[in-house]
């Protein structure tokens, strides 16, 4: 049995990833973790936690990952937002205890493939742009999936960033070529999309080296 620790349990996906979780025959969760609970994630933590999850804002991201590191415990990281050099130096502390990190930019299969085909289509297709659009509530922007996605296509394609009460988690990826262009979307329509990717990483992270892996398909 898998203790399970999520921080940001409140949230959209903390709560649908607490369903999730104690719906599991092979998880238990070990609590919710959130300022409006009054429950910090090192009291999660110190009662006993196999694995911890943060879906949270930036710097609560960041204090989380102090948190785990000191607890020795790994940890399962789907906030968006991090400079790319905090992660990494993060991860190196991560290395440090023996213990694993894991960040992905999206945890939905679909995206994986969204970002998968576009790689493919920049190697034929002459230029692209990115337009992603996500809930109001989200707090960076561009988002981890379109930053992800530009750094497989290369090129330092433009990335145009919506906000707007309605929406989940949108993508597209346009490409343009003389006489044509393709278009590459996927659409989030439940935060549930995200919760089999995050259910994979707590079961495989004990069975990555220790430190930073990055990406859901180092899973798939």
């Amino acid at each position: 049995m898998i203790r399970v620790a999520i921080s940001g349990g409140t949230g959209n996906v903390g709560r649908a990833l607490a369903a999730a979780v104690e719906a599991a025959d092979d998880l238990e969760l070990a609590g919710l973790a959130a300022p409006s609970l009054g429950v910090s994630l090192t009291e999660l933590l110190q009662n006993g936690a196999d694995v911890a999850v943060d879906f949270s804002v930036p710097d609560a991201a960041a204090a989380a990952c102090e948190t785990a590191i000191g607890a020795g415990v790994p940890l399962v990281l789907g906030t968006t937002g991090l400079a790319p050099d905090e992660l990494a130096r993060h991860g190196d502390q991560f290395a440090g205890r023996g213990i694993q990190l894991f960040q992905a930019a999206n945890f939905a299969v679909g995206a994986i493939l969204m970002m998968r085909f576009a790689e493919e289509a920049a190697r034929l297709m002459d230029r692209c742009e990115i337009v992603e659009l996500h809930a109001d509530t989200k707090r960076d922007a561009p988002s981890g999936t379109a930053l992800a996605t530009a750094a497989r296509v290369g090129g330092d394609p433009p990335i145009h960033s919506v906000r707007l009460p309605g929406l989940v988690a949108h993508q597209e990826v346009i490409f343009g070529a003389p006489g044509q262009t393709l278009t590459i979307r996927h659409d989030t329509t439940s935060r549930e999309a995200f919760v089999p990717g995050v259910l994979l990483a707590v079961r495989r992270i004990r069975d990555l080296p220790a430190g930073l892996t990055v990406g859901l398909e180092a899973l798939l």
